[in-house]
């Protein structure tokens, strides 16, 4: 089986969004359904779950503005149906820790594969991490996203996100808590990035769901 699940190596990425939400919904919700068996909990649970999911997709569909919303507001409101119905029986932290979990690790491995397989191809990581980033800014975040670049060279691309639709959605559902479960799933990709190995190194101090003023993602190289 290939490394490259995502077909990130050919140099010409461009992310297919309906794709990607398909198998990170079912894998989500493949994952909360395993908590539950562990959890001695309803396995039924998911139905309302489910359901829950469809009924807030329908009250939020005014926040849809292009197609990367309609499915960035997909799966943020499928961690909101998981943990609205979490929440009662496990408590806030063990709730929060499911869905986190729930988001992160069914595709983690593969993200992290692909991610790694590009960079380890790429005659230059750095500029191919940075066309990663510019490829998912315009096809996978759109217009709900702001983006602000205070370098964008040969040897630094830093990125700070100023508007973050994953927080207005869960601020607008009441479930802001959430907004950093969703900044979690990163840690897939940015852990394939190894600086020696790469020349270059990403740094992320804060993100707006850790209570900071934006998200920073910077790129720098660490060697020519």
């Amino acid at each position: 089986m290939t490394t490259d699940q995502f077909e990130m190596t050919d140099g010409d990425y461009v992310p297919d969004p309906e794709r990607d939400t398909a198998l990170l919904i079912a894998g989500f919700f493949d994952h909360i359904s395993a908590t539950l068996q562990k959890q001695a909990l309803p396995g039924e649970l998911v139905s309302p779950m489910r359901k829950r999911h469809a009924e807030l997709e329908a009250a939020n569909a005014h926040m849809v503005v292009d197609e990367a919303s309609r499915y960035n507001l997909r799966i943020t409101l499928a961690v909101v149906a998981a943990y609205e119905k979490l929440l009662p029986r496990l408590g806030r932290a063990a709730a929060t820790r499911a869905v986190r979990d729930a988001l992160v690790e069914p595709l983690g491995e593969a993200v992290h594969a692909s991610t790694r397989a590009m960079l380890d191809a790429a005659p230059d990581p750095f500029r191919a991490m940075v066309d990663v980033s510019k490829a998912r800014e315009e096809y996978a975040f759109g217009k709900t996203f702001t983006f602000q670049r205070s370098a964008d060279d040969d040897q630094r691309y830093l990125l700070d996100v100023h508007r973050c639709f994953y927080h207005e959605v869960l601020t607008a559902n009441s479930a802001t808590e959430l907004t950093s479960v969703m900044c979690a799933f990163d840690g897939n990709w940015i852990e394939a990035i190894d600086p020696e190995r790469h020349g270059f190194r990403f740094d992320r101090a804060t993100t707006i769901g850790l209570g900071g003023a934006t998200c920073p993602f910077h790129f720098t190289r660490t060697a020519p």
